[in-house]
């Protein structure tokens, strides 16, 4: 049971549930249908609050009592099947939702025993769980993907509220193996944003130190994840505070500073995640023994030489940026080193200018709402700026349509960081962006709407700040394109990305009918511009945007979205893979029909996803190309056109094929 106070929006609700489910336990059989929908309306409500998961179980009993669950397969616990558990809580109708996770909170009650129940016993009760929660774990873990996002809409973030409250209550010791492996598949896609991994770590950490608690296979890499997070190195081990730590590393001499350092290096990459402990440690270097800067930050010999050209840029961002309470911005700053991005002339001045802006009074606001009063302002954001520019495949569009957005911060950041800068010191100074359309210039101060229905909370320090201001610049290109014939695309995505972005476009599907129009000459298209076999085995040079139809696990449409074309390139077995980058937080998605994104094993980079060129290529619908560069379109074979149609047949293409 929950011990914190319920806040005002909690009671009111749930006043409004008992009065709802009051009305229906005292209606006579007949009419008991009738007063479902204010009760599942009530259930939906409390459940979207902090604490409903708790106020619900509590209400439990009550509730399977006054006949909510009456006529459906949840009436009678012992059918149900761990396995459809996940297919109704991914449910587009929100009534079905809500059924799930109420009769998975149901059982919660029956497991820690509130009640006995007929049909079910408490061990019974516990198991199912312990499956349901095995089975879908990227409830625990992962933000709501694409899918979800425009399936579910809030039903997606209130059904993660529901798990993640069942396994606080039965524990984690029957999905730990899972939970381990589902973990390190995230981590290895380094994703800017891992406070919510650092949190499932931390509860793993306290389950497992119950000696009850029975660690499998899981508990090696379990042991990764919790030392690299609570005590990387011998004089940390015990996870004694920042305080006793430092006082320890105050009496070390170099060797033993050394070691230190080498032993924090490796597992921040080992694993991605920044202990606490580190950061105190780089703050005592910067100032007492800056020759070890190297060695904590792990960085490559590139990196040593940025941190020698530009030593004193490098103190001073670890001086402004660098907290126990931020230490994740460390792995960014060496990989931001690493990538020798300090060696482009405009990028050091540009971090010099941050480092001096003075934040307007709403950018403040903003950030210390979104993040709290633990860290300052400033220094979250010029975190947040490091771990972009070290990290440009792993930002992430959170649960909002700003696809676009994003994938213009991932783009920039790995391609033209110093405008990157630029346009963060607009939106934190100014809190305005401006850009132009065609020699026309926009500015996101002038705009009031943009894809978007709100201002985004759940994202990155920088992405918090810019991507408002970026929708509303892409919205109005959007606009300024709307008597045009044909898809916007062809016009917005140079102009809103860069001049990178090839003038070239190709399309396969009418704007007017969404119908796919001339889909195999599109498919030839591809091929001549991007295969090695076909365009001359010219890499590309730079990201490209690029449009995909988004598809479910069983093939079936979702919606458009918006990607990034890294590279194309052969994988470890000889197969030509394309490998992307994808904003939607995780890239290892099943897309149907054997078509499922890869993060790791097939060559992909840290934050990179792929597939073989045919299966891509067979997801595509908008590619840019240099139209004075198109390749050999007439020799790419009538069979791999065939395989690719096949695959857009049998998925998102099934109703849009041409007659």
């Amino acid at each position: 049971m929950e011990d914190s106070q319920p806040s005002p929006a909690l009671t009111s609700r749930v006043e409004q549930l008992d009065h709802a489910v009051t009305s229906m336990r005292e209606a006579p059989d007949y009419t008991k249908s009738a007063k479902l929908r204010r009760v599942l309306d009530a259930l939906r409500r409390v459940l979207t609050q902090d604490g409903g998961p708790g106020a619900v179980r509590e209400r439990a009993q009550g509730l399977e009592a006054a006949g909510v669950f009456g006529g459906t397969d949840w009436d009678s616990p012992a059918i149900l099947v761990p396995a459809l558990a996940g297919p109704s809580l991914h449910s587009e109708n929100v009534d079905t939702v809500v059924l799930e996770a109420v009769s998975e909170l149901r059982l919660v009650a029956i497991a820690e025993g509130d009640y006995e129940h007929a049909d079910m016993t408490a061990d019974d009760a516990r198991r199912f769980l312990s499956q349901v929660l095995a089975i879908n774990l990227d409830l625990l873990l992962a933000a709501p993907s694409e899918a979800e996002r425009v399936q579910q809409g809030k039903s997606a973030t209130m059904t993660r509220d529901v798990v993640a409250y069942i396994v606080d209550q039965i524990g984690y010791a029957a999905v730990l193996d899972e939970l381990a492996d589902e973990i390190w598949r995230i981590l290895r896609q380094r994703p800017i944003q891992v406070d919510h991994v650092k949190a499932m770590v931390t509860r793993i950490a306290i389950a497992r130190s119950d000696p009850d608690t029975e660690h499998g296979a899981a508990g090696q890499g379990l042991d990764r994840l919790t030392t690299a997070l609570f005590g990387p190195t011998e004089a940390c081990r015990e996870d004694p505070g920042t305080d006793v730590y430092l006082s320890r590393i105050e009496a070390m001499d170099v060797e033993a500073l050394e070691s230190e350092a080498r032993g924090f290096a490796r597992a921040m990459h080992d694993t991605g995640l920044v202990s606490g402990y580190h950061a105190v440690l780089v703050n005592y270097l910067a100032e007492s023994n800056v020759y070890l800067l190297p060695e904590v930050l792990g960085v490559s010999e590139v990196g040593r030489n940025c941190m020698l050209r530009y030593a004193d840029l490098v103190q001073e961002l670890i001086r402004r940026a660098v907290s126990p309470q931020n230490a994740q911005c460390l792995y960014g700053l060496a990989l931001l080193l690493d990538r020798g991005i300090l060696h482009q002339p405009p990028v050091v001045p540009s971090l010099w200018r941050q480092l001096a802006l003075k934040l307007a009074p709403r950018v403040r606001e903003r950030l210390q709402s979104a993040f709290g009063p633990a860290v300052e302002p400033e220094s979250l954001l010029l975190g947040g700026l490091l771990a972009m520019l070290g990290q440009p495949l792993g930002v992430g569009q959170g649960d909002n349509p700003t696809c676009q957005s994003a994938r213009a911060l991932s783009m920039w950041a790995y391609n033209d960081p110093d405008y990157l800068l630029q346009v963060v010191a607009w939106a934190a100074r100014d809190d305005e962006v401006t850009a132009h359309f065609e020699g026309q210039s926009i500015s996101s101060s002038d705009l009031v709407a943009g894809v978007a229905s709100g201002d985004p909370i759940d994202l990155d320090p920088v992405s918090l700040l810019v991507v408002p201001h970026l929708d509303r610049i892409y919205a109005e290109m959007i606009r300024r394109c709307a008597d045009r014939p044909g898809d916007p695309h062809r016009w917005v995505n140079p102009e809103f990305h860069g001049w990178w972005a090839a003038r070239g476009f190709r399309i396969n599907v009418d704007v007017e009918t969404g119908r796919l129009d001339a889909p195999d000459e599109f498919i030839r298209q591809f091929y001549a511009a991007y295969h090695p076999q076909y365009n001359g085995n010219q890499p590309l040079i730079h990201p490209q945007p690029a449009g995909i139809a988004f598809t479910d696990s069983a093939a079936r449409y979702v919606g458009w979205h918006a990607i990034t074309i890294l590279r194309v390139a052969s994988d470890p077995d000889d197969v030509v893979r394309v490998y992307f980058f994808n904003p939607n937080n995780d890239s290892g998605q099943d897309w149907g029909d054997d078509v499922v994104v890869g993060t790791a094993g097939n060559g992909e980079r840290p934050g990179e996803g792929s597939l073989p060129f045919d299966q891509f290529a067979s997801r595509l619908y908008i590619f840019h190309a240099d139209p004075l560069e198109d390749g050999s379109a007439d020799l790419v074979p009538a069979a791999d056109v065939a395989r690719v149609l096949g695959y857009v047949e049998r998925s998102w293409g099934v109703d849009r094929m041409p007659d």
